[in-house]
């Protein structure tokens, strides 16, 4: 609970900062996945009496049965529908402040239900444990596979449609729809007992920011803010004011000529992950070297 509460904190204070670089927290205000995983891990506190099957079995239907939030969520207060599965603004108190909200708690409390009870697997003798990921994970993938095959082979396609492979892949992630979350979970539970068995620096330099993936994540967001900022600078000679915007829900309008290339795009991702390995590597030394009592929170 008291993770999940600071969670929520810091997403309607440093990362809304972050994001945005303005303090007009009276226009606009951003309920992210942080937001969300604080929310979801307050409700965790609960769920975790429960049996692992019971846990196993409840993230698992929340998640196939998350359609039928809509009806519900249509019948709540408009608020707390929205904050539950609808997404869209809200006014603190009616009137005040708005929040934007992104990420809700259906599915992805389901998710985390299930993942809390995929612990049981991830705690099994290694050569038993890889078994089952990657039973599962390619289990999920080719589901995933099939339908969506099955559904854009059966569907017509529109005027001007995408390639069918983007169409495949085009799939819901506000709220994160099940196939989303085949698409994306069941290559992710394949890949574990690759990583698993993953040793040498390549290894090393990844392990580093998942020991450390909170205080990565908090400082991820202002370096690439940051380096948007530097970017413009070089480009047009002045620093756009169109990058203090309300982003990334409410953005202005995009200023002519401003967007990137996918080379100028990965070009900076991978030096803010180049520029990030050191604190990281850093932080994560001090965690276990000397250890504070505020450093289990991030």
């Amino acid at each position: 609970m008291t993770r999940g509460a600071l969670l929520v904190l810091l997403e309607l204070t440093f990362l809304r900062v972050a994001w945005t670089f303005n303090l007009g927290f009276a226009n606009y205000n951003l309920a992210g996945v942080i937001w969300m995983l604080g929310w979801c891990m307050i409700l965790m506190a609960g769920l975790v009496w429960l049996p692992t099957t019971a846990m196993g079995v409840l993230g698992l239907a929340i998640i196939v049965g998350q359609n039928l939030f809509t009806p519900l969520g249509n019948l709540l207060p408009s608020a707390i529908g929205k904050f539950l599965y609808l997404g869209g603004q809200v006014r603190v108190g009616g009137g005040g402040p708005p929040i934007d909200i992104l990420y809700v708690i259906v599915p992805w409390i389901g998710v985390m239900a299930a993942g809390y009870a995929f612990g049981s697997i991830m705690t099994r003798e290694p050569d038993e444990r890889r078994k089952l990921c990657l039973r599962i994970g390619l289990a999920l993938t080719a589901a995933f596979v099939i339908i969506t095959s099955v559904i854009v082979a059966t569907q017509p396609a529109r005027p001007n449609a995408p390639p069918v492979l983007f169409r495949i892949l085009s799939q819901r992630k506000y709220p994160a729809s099940p196939l989303f979350l085949m698409m994306t979970l069941g290559p992710t539970i394949a890949f574990l007992p690759f990583a698993d068995r993953m040793r040498g620096r390549v290894a090393a330099f990844l392990a580093t920011f998942g020991q450390v993936p909170m205080f990565f994540y908090l400082l991820h967001i202002p370096t690439i803010h940051a380096s948007a900022l530097v970017v413009s600078l070089i480009r047009e000679g002045h620093v756009n004011p169109w990058l203090f915007g309300n982003h990334p829900m409410e953005p202005p309008p995009l200023p002519p000529g401003y967007q990137w290339s996918l080379a100028l795009l990965y070009l900076v991702f991978v030096c803010v992950i180049a520029l990030l390995y050191f604190p990281c590597r850093w932080y994560a030394r001090a965690k276990r070297e000397r250890p504070a009592r505020w450093m289990k929170y991030v």
